[in-house]
Order: C-alpha cells, then structure tokens, then sequence
C-alpha cells in the first residue's frame, strides 16, 4: 500500500480527507495545510507510488494510481473525500469515476480531465543530469540544477525528493520519464461522478480553461468553479491560506 501520513484524529460521523499530491511531489509538501485542515476532519496524505517513500511499479497509469487510492480509503474506513493536485487530481478523478461509493466529494486542484500538450521531461531531465556523486548538501545540488532549472522555487521543490543520506532522488525518473505521454493525457472512462466537486483552479493559471468545461461538466455534473486571485498552478503553495478556506467552505 501507498506510504500515508494521518494528521489527527477520526471524527465521528465526518468522513476524512485523502490529499493527493501532484508529478515530482510527495505528501510532506501538504504538511502545514493537512495540520491546519485536521482541525475539523482527520487528514490522510500519501506519496504516490514512484514518488517518496511509497513502492516504485512499472507503470504510473491514472487507473493504477486510483486503485492505489482505493485501497488506502478501504484501510481507512471505506469512505473518504478526496483533494487531488495536479497530476494528483488526474488520478483522483478517474477514482472518483470508477469508484464513487469510496468519495462523497471531491477537490479538483488546478486540472481538468484533457489531454495536455506540453510535457515534464525538462525537469525529469535536469534530475537525471545530477552528478549526484559530488553533492554533499543541498546547496550543491541547487548550484548543479540552476543551468537547467533558473526558476528558484521549481529547484527547491525538486530538491525536496533529492535523498542526500543515500545520493539518489525519491522519485523513479526512469518510469515517469517513460509515462509521461499517459501523465499528460487523461483516459476515456464512460461515467459521471454525481456528488459534490469542486475544480479550484489559481487565477493566473491556463491548466483549467473555459474551453474545458464542457468536457468536465460532462464527467462531473455538479462541478462548482472557483478560482484563487494571483495563483499560478501552485495554488496551495502561493496562496495556502485562501486555499484552506476554499476547502473548508466546500466541505461544509
């Protein structure tokens, strides 16, 4: 099963939080947001398998990750709202489609369920061109990353899945390298998710656009728009705050 991090504890009649992180994070970037979201509902956030310290596999499709899903909301009582970012809200999606008696609502973060046209490989690339044999701290890896990264806040999120103890990335770049075409795409699923959804999207991104609509409205008949003033993608890292209160309406 997926590594989990619970953040307090089960509240009676209140189903929990499942958190899903997005391509190259992992659950302890939803830290401070899972603690503070934990005061009204337990939290449970997970690294995706290939990403942290959850199993690598083979494959990274949106189906396997959804059953990985479906077998933490079954360990964990059997019901559970689900909050997706990202590539994370893929997966949380096609969950949601093929097993909506396990989500009685879901948070769509800055995705929709389309194909999208451009890819990751940069950043899978930048990685693998690490000589990791001469890194001793993280500053040494920034310093090698900025030729191929100049964004500051990108490096210091990559780094956050360099392992410096054992000199390897937490992330398995090889097959994520290789499924980034399925990454980037969404599957055909003949479906509707009928409960509550939420696709909370930042202001300034271009991930959600009124173009898709029609395409998640089709899929998900009661989704609800909302959109963050001057977030980018990384809405819950730029504007946490909001964030949290944009979660915390919905779910009442």
């Amino acid at each position: 099963m997926l590594a989990t991090t619970l953040h307090g504890d089960p509240v009676p009649q209140t189903d929990p939080l499942l958190i899903v992180h997005g391509l190259f994070g992992s659950a302890r970037n939803w830290g401070v947001i899972a603690k503070n979201l934990s005061a009204q509902r337990q939290i449970i956030t997970v690294d995706l398998r290939n990403h942290g310290a959850s199993f690598w596999a083979d494959s990274n499709s949106y189906p396997d990750l959804a059953d990985d899903l479906a077998q933490v909301i079954d360990a964990h009582g059997g019901r559970a709202d689900v909050l997706g970012h990202s590539m994370g809200g893929k997966a949380a999606m096609v969950l949601a489609l093929t097993r909506p008696d396990l989500v009685p609502r879901l948070i769509v973060a800055d995705i929709a369920p389309v194909q999208y046209a451009h890819t990751q490989m940069r950043y899978i690339e930048a990685m693998q061109s690490l000589d990791l044999s001469t890194v001793s701290t993280r500053m040494d890896a920034d310093r090698q990353l900025r030729a191929e990264v100049p964004e500051l806040a990108i490096r210091a999120f990559l780094l956050q899945s360099l392992d410096l103890t054992d000199k390897r990335w937490r992330l398995n770049l090889e097959v994520l390298a290789a499924e980034m075409p399925e990454i980037m795409g969404f599957p055909n699923i003949s479906a509707q998710f009928d409960h509550p959804t939420m696709f909370l999207s930042g202001g300034k991104s271009d991930y959600v656009l009124p173009d898709h609509r029609a395409t998640i409205t089709a899929l998900f008949p009661h989704a609800r728009f909302v959109k963050i003033p001057g977030a980018n993608h990384w809405l819950h890292a730029e504007k946490p705050r909001e964030f949290e209160a944009a979660v915390e309406t919905f779910l009442r």
